[in-house]
């Protein structure tokens, strides 16, 4: 028996198709997401900076509920971004919006660019599945 599971959300396929990895491995109670970009289901990068960021957030959300997790249970966080000191001021205000403040380690990393043209933001993290609490 594998210790290891591939966890692909349903709206996922066609990346996974295309680009060849999994979304998720979930290996015991934690769980490792690829890094999210602000795409579509069909594969196309949206454009707007404030829009982008949404989707990515809402593509990790959906990789994390994929995998039996939340936004509450993320431990770690990497974001890697182009430009980031022009679109950090919206980025930030994204994220504290959709995701829980202050609530797991978060590293930012500047870089030229990412898999796709027009890509700002790729969001990379691991959570830890909560288990409940026997009465």
């Amino acid at each position: 028996m594998s210790d290891r599971e591939i966890i692909i959300p349903d709206a996922m396929h066609a990346i996974v198709e295309r680009a060849g990895y999994a979304p998720a491995v979930r290996v015991g109670d934690t769980l490792y997401c690829a890094g999210q970009v602000g795409r579509t289901a069909d594969l196309h990068v949206i454009a707007d900076p404030e829009q982008q960021f949404i989707r990515a957030w809402e593509n990790l959300e959906q990789v994390l509920e994929a995998g039996g997790c939340g936004f509450a249970d993320v431990v770690e966080m990497t974001t890697y971004h182009v430009d980031m000191a022009r679109h950090m001021p919206v980025f930030r205000d994204v994220k504290n919006r959709l995701f829980p403040k202050g609530q797991c380690a978060w590293t930012c990393v500047g870089v030229s660019e990412l898999a796709h043209p027009g890509l700002l933001v790729e969001i990379k993290c691991v959570a830890v599945r909560r288990r409940a609490i026997p009465e």
